[in-house]
């Protein structure tokens, strides 16, 4: 396992998720970076997965892939390709003008769906062990 380079992965993990829920308290409200950080944070727990797991990351930001990867060694990522397809979307297409409406709803959801990721059992079980 590569422990070290899995714990940065979750570290800035972390990070981006704790970055969006500070965003999300500010007025006005930035929809689009909070959401872009939900996906970012779910891209580096599913990409630190793979680093424990002795498999190099792609460089991607599409969270299907990834999550696909996953199940080869969990099927349990299985259960969460939805949520990864709802995060996908807010990679990198929406940091350009015009490109997507985001809603206060697609911001809760967006942070929810981290959150989940964050807390998904092969995740924590991972994070424990390398602990």
């Amino acid at each position: 396992m590569e422990i070290n380079n899995a714990l940065m992965w979750f570290d800035f993990a972390d990070q981006d998720l704790d970055t969006a829920q500070l965003l999300i308290q500010m007025r006005p409200t930035h929809f689009e970076i909070i959401c872009y950080h939900c996906e970012q944070a779910a891209e580096k727990y599913l990409k630190g997965y793979l680093v424990a797991h002795g498999t190099f990351p792609p460089k991607t930001h599409e969270l299907e892939k990834l999550c696909a990867m996953c199940s080869e060694t969990d099927n349990q990522f299985n259960e969460i390709v939805a949520t990864c397809s709802f995060l996908t979307q807010f990679a990198t297409q929406m940091r350009y003008p015009h490109e997507m409406n985001i809603t206060e709803e697609h911001v809760k959801l967006a942070i929810s769906n981290a959150e989940s990721i964050k807390n998904f059992a092969p995740i924590i079980s991972l994070r424990k062990l390398l602990s």
